[in-house]
C-alpha cells in the first residue's frame, strides 16, 4: 500500500521507515529541508538503535522515499498519517496548530479519497476536529471526496521503537462509523496482525484517551515507587527489595517499579500535564494523575538537594549521562538540564559525558559545562559523581578506578545501577535513592 507520513520527527521517522520495513511503500514528509536531506542520504537525523539500518534499507529497495513537498506525493497514497509535533502549549494543554494545518493542507490538495490518520498524541475530540476542518475545506473547493480521520496511536520506547512499531504489543485504531476506513487499517497491518499481534477498534474518542490513560498509568507507577523511597531511607529498608516484593504479584508486575530520579523524556511529562489539562477543561478531577505529576517533581529536587547539601564549595563534578534515558539522544525533560544549570549557578565546575547526546546536549547547557571524550575523562579530579542515565557502560564502569581518579569520595546514584556494598568497598561514599 502507497502510504505518506507527514512529520519526520520520532514517531513520524520511525513509523515511515518501518511501514517501508513491513513491505509498505511510504513517502516521508517534512518542511524542514535539511532533515530531509539527511533522510535522502540515509542518516537518521535521530539516535535511534536499528533505524539508520531499516532507513538505508528502505531508501535502496526503493519502498521509502523522502520529499519537502506534499502535494507531489498526494495523488499516489491511500493513507496520509499526520505524526507532526504536539508541543506543551499554554496552561499544558496540546498545541494542535501543526495538526489541524496538516489535516487543511491535505484536504486543500486531496484529488481522490483517502484516510487521514493522526499518529500524533492529540486529546480527545482533536480527530472530531480534524475532520470538521477538512469536511469545510472540501465544501469550499466544492468537491466530496471521501477523508474519513482515523485515530492511531503510538506506543513506542525510546531506545526500542524500532522493534515496538514492528512487534507492538497492540495497535490500537479508532474508527468512527467507516467500514472503508478500518477496512484500508486492516490491510496496512496485516503483515503485523499475521504474525498474531492484535488490532484493536475502538471509537475515536477511546483510542484518543487511550495513549494519555497509558502513559499517565505507566507514570503514576513510577511516581509510586518513588514515593516509597523516602520512607525506605528513613526506615533502613531498601526500595529494591520493596519493588521485587511488589512486582511479583502477577496482577501488578515489576516493570517500571524502577525507582530513581523520576520520570523525563518526550511523553511522560507531556502527556500527565496534557491529561490533568483536558480533564480541567471538562471540569474532572483527576487526583491521583495530578499526584503522580507533584511526586515526580519533588523527587527530582530532592535527590539535586542531597547532592548540592554535600558539595564543598567551587566542587568539581562529574555527571554521567545527559539524555532522559539510555539508548536515545532524547534531551526532553532530561534531569541534567535542570541539575547541570544549578550547578553552575551555585559555582561549581561541571564536566560531563553521554554516549550518544553530547552533540543535542551542548546548545542546551550553559556554556561552563566541559564536555568529556569518555566517563573517566568526566569522573577524572571530581569531588562527587553523579549518574543521571543509566547507560550499560556506566554500569560496568571499575569503581575503584573511579575512586582512584576522583578526588573526593561520594557517587550519587541518581538510577540505583549499582550495590551499595561495591561502591563502599571501592572506597566511595554511595548515595542511592530508596537504599542505604
Amino acid at each position: 500500500m502507497k502510504i505518506a507520513v507527514i512529520g519526520t520527527g520520532y514517531v513520524g521517522l520511525v513509523s515511515a521507515a518501518c511501514f517501508a520495513e513491513l513491505g509498505h511503500e511510504v513517502y516521508g514528509v517534512d518542511i524542514d529541508e535539511e532533515k530531509i536531506k539527511k533522510c535522502k542520504k540515509g542518516e537518521s537525523p535521530i539516535y535511534e538503535p536499528g533505524l539508520q539500518e531499516i532507513l538505508q534499507e528502505g531508501l535502496r529497495n526503493g519502498r521509502l522515499s523522502f520529499t519537502t513537498d506534499l502535494t507531489e506525493v498526494l495523488p499516489n497514497v491511500k493513507i496520509v498519517f499526520s505524526a507532526v509535533a504536539t508541543p506543551p502549549g499554554e496552561g499544558y494543554k496540546a498545541d494542535l496548530k501543526a495538526v489541524f494545518t496538516v489535516a487543511e493542507t491535505v484536504a486543500k490538495h486531496a484529488d481522490h479519497d483517502l484516510v487521514f490518520v493522526n499518529k500524533s498524541t492529540v486529546p480527545v475530540g482533536t480527530g472530531k476536529e480534524c475532520e470538521d476542518r477538512i469536511n469545510e475545506v472540501l465544501k469550499e473547493r466544492g468537491v466530496n471526496y471521501q477523508i474519513p480521520v482515523v485515530s492511531n496511536p503510538e506506543f513506542l520506547r525510546e531506545g526500542m521503537a524500532v522493534s515496538d512499531t514492528i512487534m507492538p504489543d497492540r495497535v490500537v485504531v479508532g474508527v468512527n462509523h467507516n467500514e472503508w476506513a478500518q477496512n484500508l487499517m486492516e490491510d496496512l497491518y496485516r503483515p503485523i496482525t499475521r504474525v498474531g499481534k492484535p488490532l484493536v477498534f475502538m471509537s475515536r474518542e477511546s483510542s484518543e484517551i487511550v495513549k494519555y490513560a497509558s502513559n499517565s498509568l505507566l507514570a503514576t507507577k513510577i511516581s509510586f515507587i518513588n514515593m516509597l523511597t523516602e520512607l525506605t531511607e528513613k526506615t533502613g529498608a531498601n526500595i529494591r527489595d520493596v519493588a521485587r516484593g511488589v512486582g511479583l504479584d502477577t496482577r501488578i508486575g515489576p516493570r517500571f517499579l524502577h525507582a530513581g530520579i523520576g520520570y523525563g523524556g518526550s511523553c511522560f511529562p507531556k502527556d500527565v500535564k496534557a491529561l490533568l489539562a483536558t480533564a480541567e477543561e471538562h471540569g474532572i478531577s483527576m487526583d491521583i494523575v495530578e499526584a503522580t505529576d507533584k511526586i515526580n517533581a519533588r523527587q527530582r529536587k530532592r535527590f539535586f538537594k542531597q547532592i548540592t547539601d554535600l558539595l564543598p564549595a567551587n566542587a568539581n563534578v562529574g555527571i554521567l549521562g545527559l539524555s532522559f534515558k539510555p539508548k536515545t539522544d532524547d534531551m526532553r525533560a532530561a534531569p541534567s538540564l535542570d541539575l547541570i544549570p544549578e550547578l553552575i549557578e551555585k559555582g561549581h565546575n561541571v564536566k560531563v559525558f553521554d554516549p550518544a547526546a553530547m552533540k543535542v546536549a551542548a546548545p542546551l547547557l550553559p556554556t561552563q559545562v566541559t564536555f568529556c571524550k569518555d566517563a573517566l575523562e568526566a569522573v577524572k579530579d571530581a569531588d562527587s559523581v553523579v549518574v543521571l542515565t543509566e547507560w550499560d557502560e556506566f554500569r560496568g564502569i571499575d569503581l575503584i578506578q573511579l575512586k582512584n581518579d576522583m578526588r573526593g569520595n561520594d557517587l550519587f546514584d541518581g538510577r540505583n545501577i549499582y550495590e551499595p556494598e561495591e561502591v563502599r568497598e571501592a572506597g566511595l561514599e554511595y548515595h542511592g535513592i530508596g537504599i542505604r
